[in-house]
């Protein structure tokens, strides 16, 4: 088992790939209804290509493709104006994974990624570091902002830069733009410190997707390339990918937890439901899901109803239907 995805700040594509001696197997499963990745995996692990080429495969074509409009070049910008990506990918058989975030000029992300794994010691690169690594090992730097991010960017600084997502700062972040700084302490006549706190606008950055609205934030790091997070795979069990809103989700590592459970026997519409009822617990109006498979080749999903998602679609190809199938979920 071995997974992968590709990123932009707050929204990512994944894909689950499995090559065992199973009927049901290879299977080739990704979050969302994006076909186009999902042939193209299905298409290198067909021409002889290993798991790792057919997931990186399927990540590149949505980076190119911008699925969604959010994944890869082009995506939402952060507060300077700039697009960034996130990428990790796993192999699931030597527990290996390069993961890169903040990643600047470089489209391929999920390339970077793989090189992170096979061509270093370390696990994550960030930032410029990130960017001057995949710039030596010869991927081009480009410029990953246009017109239609340069035209965000532009919206939201005339929107007073909402939605917005700093809080405790001054000035008030759902009217000003700032620069910002901590908020003021306010010292009590009895020696007591009390931090004035504001009610500021904290909706999950998915719930904006829903309304075609975007997330920003300044070098954020979203859970996709947060190993256990947004993804996790190990062949003696599973693999499992969640998508949402990663702030909150990548609390709970998810994924990690889901593999847990299936090794452990649960099959993998259970284990989902239990790692979406997890975060339930605690933020009962998050905006998430998950996609898991285990090693026989089943598979499953889940997400938590709310007005903006009450279903979830994913992709998913086999043998059997030698063509992506969409398939959905009813949120609970």
């Amino acid at each position: 088992a071995e997974i992968t995805m590709g990123a932009s700040l707050y929204f990512f594509f994944l894909m689950l790939c499995f090559r065992l001696g199973h009927s049901s197997l290879p299977l080739v499963i990704n979050t969302w209804p994006f076909k186009s990745a999902t042939a193209a995996a299905w298409r290198a692990l067909q021409s002889g290509g290993s798991v790792l080429d057919a997931v990186e495969m399927g990540c590149a074509r949505c980076e190119v493709d911008q699925c969604d409009g959010t994944v890869g070049f082009g995506g939402s910008p952060d507060e300077t104006g700039e697009t960034t990506l996130d990428a990790m990918i796993m192999n699931g058989n030597t527990m290996e994974v390069g993961a890169v975030a903040d990643l600047r000029r470089i489209k391929n992300a999920i390339g970077v990624a793989r090189a992170v794994m096979e061509r270093t010691e370390h696990t994550m690169l960030v930032g410029e570091s990130a960017s001057v690594f995949a710039e030596n090992m010869g991927f081009v730097a480009e410029d990953l902002t246009t017109n239609k991010s340069l035209n965000v960017f532009s919206q939201w600084l005339k929107g007073n830069c909402q939605p917005n997502y700093r809080k405790n700062v001054s000035p008030d972040p759902s009217k000003s733009c700032g620069p910002y700084g901590p908020e003021a302490v306010r010292t009590q006549c009895n020696g007591e410190r009390h931090v004035n706190i504001h009610s500021h606008d904290t909706i999950g950055r998915f719930y904006q997707l829903a309304q075609t609205r975007l997330f920003y934030a300044l070098c954020r790091v979203g859970d996709s390339p947060i190993i256990g997070a947004g993804a996790y795979a190990d062949s003696s069990a599973g693999a499992a990918a969640a998508t949402g809103d990663g702030d909150i989700m990548m609390r709970f590592l998810p994924s990690y937890l889901a593999v847990e459970l299936m090794r452990n026997g649960a099959d993998p519409s259970a284990a989902c439901k239990s790692a979406i009822s997890r975060i339930k617990r605690h933020y009962s109006d998050f905006f998430g899901a998950i996609i898991c498979a285990n090693t026989t080749g089943h598979y499953g999903a889940a997400c938590n109803n709310v007005p903006s998602l009450t279903q979830f679609h994913f992709m998913v190809e086999t043998a059997e239907s030698d063509a992506p199938v969409l398939k959905s979920v009813a949120c609970f």
